[in-house]
């Protein structure tokens, strides 16, 4: 991923500027992601109808009023820095344009608002916003309107939608105050943010991870599925469950989902990433600006409870949930880095959910549709894989809509399209009346070679593979050792889960002021404690959780790797290998400890003990390691460029800041703020092969700079649309 360098705007229209807020910095990061490996790489869209006798001046000037209004429609993004920009009302061409079409039915609102969101937006030079009006022999029928996420969230659009639709019927516009992003800055609460930031680690940490993935989808999947199920039937049917357990409609379809994970998967206790609109104050619902974040559900379920159960148990984790939905995402995205490299494991949601859906290029239903029944459409590509199942909810005109994106590798085509048929039947079940109770058990036994860790689900064969992928590893088995440590016990079954001796946090309790989640099974820079606030320009959360600061020989299950070796090969450079490839390869977990022998033994079964053998009890310990290659020293020198940006000038192998390249981009103290200045230094310097989201990760320097390239052109190849 390259960035051009933009001319920064013209000092004439620019009214004011400042910094991107927490909520803007991380979409800011997001359109600078590849869209093949974005979630989501489409804008958000919508549309309105234009009432009879308007015409196409009166859409243009209720655009150019709700321009006036709302500075996030007349506002830019710098390409390097978390900067934004206000400009005049006048200061571009309104972004819009008119095509005719023989009807504005369902099916071509539907093809044309997609068309529209597939077009990109670049927020950087131009308003971050679309309009197409759609013409019928000439007279405005419909305004089509698609917005860049960087700058107006899901709600935002809805009110810009709402405004539109009220000024084209003559209505007088709202005298209610408007908030811009920038008026919020004052407003964003440190410590609020600090404690949201805790919650999450804490719940990142304590929950288990890939929880779908040994129950469904393919064991090459390496694409993912985006689809849509349209129901009128089950938007009644979903009235009435809410009313029989007096919970929301948005409440009883993730307890719908928490109902289906727990079934297919017998995991009772897992994470869910929920989308909150931050909007309590009447400034900021009118706001077109971003404001939106996820905050973290913990979904606890008793085995056998009654539909009820399960629903006030949402509603209650939903409502401890909702007070931290103000945080720091880029603060938040590198301590969980951190975080997921000590631990030895990706922490992931498990469900992430939101209550807003929009058209989508890849959704033009088909035209044997029916508008009064269920209908179901699918897209599949050869995308970036996804870990979470991502749900949509939009209930809209009499019909629940659900929007499914999920990894080829948690559930496959048949697989998915059935997901929300499910939860459909189910709401139909429970409307009758029925109880519903949540299984004890999975339905159905994990896949081959799969081990429940206590920190979640691993695959062995595949984590085996990684191992024998190293340089100098001629054979290699991983096994788990049994509940006291040892090695003669086999592993758990599939599906029974390890229980921690300590009880788990109540929903909605947050860790202590003090405290950085290091739950059991924590592994990765030995016993290397966090580092004091300010060093390397990060900042510490404190200390660990009393009992949590990892597991010895007789705490638990532990997973070992055996492997036979070339002389040379060491216990750290595995396990540093087995961390460069957490974020890459789905379904790993660092090993609890390494034994290696020597290629020399002969050709026979590993050995069960160390003996001769190079052998780690625990963890190993990474050391620190200078650049040594000359793309690792033009990596280390942009690493240190934007750590100490006031330091020595860009790219000057003389900068103070230490560079380990053992380390991750967040143990330097960088966060994804950084991360596009950090690119264009590369490219500056000649080098390229790297994309945005990769920087933020888990893996080292030196993992990343093995990637690099020689810059072969100039082309602008991320965020070329709009996320």
């Amino acid at each position: 991923m390259n960035h051009r360098q933009h001319p920064a705007p013209r000092p004439t229209t620019v009214t004011r500027s400042g910094p991107l807020t927490w909520v803007q910095q991380w979409h800011w990061f997001e359109h600078t992601i590849p869209a093949p490996r974005r979630v989501n790489p489409t804008p958000l869209a919508d549309h309105c109808q234009v009432p009879p006798g308007a015409t196409v001046d009166d859409v243009l000037a209720a655009l150019a009023s709700l321009t006036a209004r709302h500075e996030a429609l007349r506002t830019t993004v710098d390409p390097l820095e978390p900067v934004q920009h206000v400009h005049r009302p006048e200061w571009a061409p309104p972004p819009v344009d008119c095509v005719e079409v023989a009807d504005v039915d369902a099916g071509t609102l539907e093809t044309a608002t997609a068309a529209l969101a597939a077009r990109p937006i670049d927020p950087e030079r131009n308003p971050p916003w679309l309009a197409r009006v759609l013409l019928v022999a000439g007279e405005p029928r419909a305004v089509l309107v698609a917005a860049h996420h960087v700058l107006i969230d899901g709600w935002g659009l809805a009110v810009l939608i709402g405004q539109l639709h009220d000024l084209l019927h003559g209505a007088a516009p709202a005298r209610t105050p408007v908030a811009h992003p920038l008026d919020t800055l004052t407003a964003q609460p440190l410590e609020r943010a600090r404690a949201a930031e805790r919650e999450w680690l804490t719940r990142l940490a304590t929950n288990p991870t890939n929880v779908l993935a040994p129950f469904g989808g393919r064991a090459d999947g390496a694409g993912r599925h985006r689809l849509q199920h349209r129901s009128v039937e089950a938007y009644d049917d979903l009235d009435r469950v809410a009313r029989r357990y007096r919970v929301s409609a948005e409440v009883v379809v993730l307890a719908a989902l928490a109902h289906e994970v727990a079934g297919r998967t017998g995991e009772h206790r897992f994470l869910a990433s929920v989308v909150v609109s931050n909007r309590a104050r009447a400034a900021l619902r009118g706001s077109v600006g971003v404001r939106a974040l996820t905050v973290p559900v913990q979904i606890d379920l008793r085995p056998g409870a009654a539909f009820g159960e399960v629903a006030a148990s949402v509603a209650a984790a939903c409502a401890a949930a909702y007070r931290h939905g103000q945080y720091r995402v880029a603060e938040l995205v590198a301590a969980q880095a951190r975080m997921d490299r000590r631990r030895g494991v990706v922490a992931v949601h498990t469900i992430e959910y939101n209550c807003y859906s929009w058209p989508r290029d890849y959704l033009v239903p088909g035209a044997e549709t029916r508008p009064d029944g269920p209908a179901t459409w699918i897209r599949s590509e050869p995308d970036e894989p996804c870990d979470t199942l991502y749900v949509d909810l939009s209930r809209d005109a009499g019909v629940v809509t659900l929007d499914v994106t999920v990894g080829d590798h948690l559930l496959d085509a048949e697989q998915a399209v059935a997901l929300p048929v499910r939860l459909c039947a189910l709401l139909r079940a429970l409307a009758e009346g029925a109880r519903c109770p949540v299984p004890a058990r999975a339905l159905a036994p994990a896949a081959p070679g799969w081990w429940r860790a206590p920190q979640g689900w691993v695959c062995l064969p595949r984590l085996a593979e990684v191992v024998r992928a190293h340089p100098g590893v001629l054979d290699v088995t991983v096994t788990p050792a049994g509940e006291t440590g040892s090695e003669d016990e086999g592993p758990r079954p599939a599906g029974e889960t390890a229980r921690e001796d300590k009880e788990p946090r109540p929903a909605g309790e947050t860790a202590r002021e003090d405290e950085e989640p290091r739950p059991a099974g924590e592994t990765g820079r030995g016993g290397e404690g966090p580092r004091p606030a300010g060093k390397n320009g990060r900042e510490s959360h404190g200390p660990a959780l009393a009992g949590e600061a990892g597991r010895t020989k007789d705490e638990g299950p532990r997973l070992v790797a055996r492997a036979r070796v070339v002389p040379g090969v060491t216990p750290a450079d595995l396990h540093r290998h087995v961390l460069d490839h957490l974020g890459e390869v789905p379904g790993l977990l660092a090993p609890d400890g390494y034994v290696l022998s020597p290629a020399g033994l002969g050709s026979g079964p590993l050995p069960d003990r160390p003996g001769a053998a190079d052998s780690a009890a625990g963890t190993p310990r990474l050391t620190a390691r200078p650049p040594a290659t000359e793309a690792e020293r033009a990596l280390a020198a942009a690493v240190a460029a934007v750590a100490a940006p006031d330091g020595l000038p860009a790219g000057s192998s003389d900068n103070p800041v230490a560079v380990d390249m053992n380390g991750c981009l967040a143990d330097h103290g960088v966060t994804l703020v950084a991360v596009p200045r950090l690119l264009a230094l590369l490219h500056r310097s000649g080098h390229t092969g790297i994309a945005s989201d990769e920087l933020a990760g888990t893996a080292s320097l030196g993992h990343l700079a093995a990637a690099l390239e020689p810059l072969r052109d100039r082309a602008h190849r991320g965020g070329e649309t709009s996320p």
